[in-house]
């Protein structure tokens, strides 16, 4: 998000947004103030915070976007009229010349299989919707902190996942940052001495510094049906463990997403439960 936040202020910083095609219901979330109220309105910046991309207009109105797991942004150069499956929204930009409009582009976000929860909110002067309650981000002091003086009891996995704990992480980066630390994913900070929560702490950095220096290899949005080509670990269940330790990534199945690990690295070779397996052989 940070990699793609910075590409759209390139592009799209200075533009005016001439119209909002509302193409699925449901992912608008805030009913006032309306769209239409923005048509017209300079695009300051577009900025990131946690996992959401935050649009800053003139007169201090924000559209604030979440993709969520499928969510896809195409940028379109001109923007389209169509309507592709999974289309949420489309914004449409003009640069303004000194004899009209310029060429328009088009943001298009839409989503891959059947889920929809890519959502956005049209937010007023001082309102921060859904940006209220968010916990720090990597690599900030605020977030060190946590790391540090956490007595949680919860999973390593959750707490890296809880955007209301500590913010910008997610699962597929936090498979790849426990397996950098060497951490179980079902460990918690309650139970981590100092050093053990300062290799979390360098592995956040490494992993993510990493991450955003490949991701601003990238050009245009992030259109690609799958994502997971980036991760080192998450998402990879079934191959070599990159170390290399002579071990499998195994993974352990939630409801709506699964968790990556490698059992030599960072359980002590002991394999994690996976329940919803455990159900299917009962």
């Amino acid at each position: 998000m940070q990699a793609l936040s910075e590409r759209l202020d390139a592009l799209l910083a200075g533009a005016t947004l001439r119209r909002v095609d509302l193409l699925g219901f449901s992912s608008l979330k805030t009913y006032d103030p309306t769209p239409e109220s923005l048509k017209d309105h300079r695009l300051m910046s577009v900025g990131r915070r946690a996992k959401y991309l935050v649009w800053e207009f003139e007169q201090g109105a924000r559209i604030v976007l979440h993709l969520s797991q499928a969510g896809r942004l195409d940028l379109e150069q001109p923007a389209k009229t169509t309507r592709p499956r999974g289309s949420a929204v489309r914004f449409v930009f003009t640069f303004l010349q000194n004899d009209g409009d310029g060429p328009n582009i088009g943001v298009l976000v839409r989503e891959y299989g059947t889920q929809r929860k890519a959502s956005w909110w049209v937010l007023a002067p001082g309102d921060e919707g859904p940006l209220l309650g968010l916990g720090p981000e990597p690599g900030s002091d605020a977030f060190a902190h946590v790391i540090r003086t956490s007595d949680s009891k919860r999973r390593l996995t959750t707490d890296l996942r809880d955007q209301h704990i500590v913010s910008g992480i997610g699962r597929g980066w936090g498979d790849d940052i426990l397996h950098r630390a060497k951490l179980s994913p079902f460990a918690s900070l309650h139970s981590l001495n100092p050093e053990r929560r300062e290799a979390l702490l360098l592995a956040v950095n490494d992993v993510l510094d990493a991450a955003l220096q490949m991701e601003r290899t990238r050009a245009g949005g992030l259109s690609e049906a799958k994502l997971s080509g980036r991760f080192t670990v998450h998402g990879r269940a079934g191959e070599p463990c990159p170390t290399p330790c002579g071990d499998t990534l195994r993974r352990v199945s939630f409801e709506s997403y699964e968790m990556t690990y490698c059992p030599t690295c960072q359980t002590g070779g002991r394999e994690l439960a996976d329940r919803r397996l455990s159900r299917l052989l009962k």
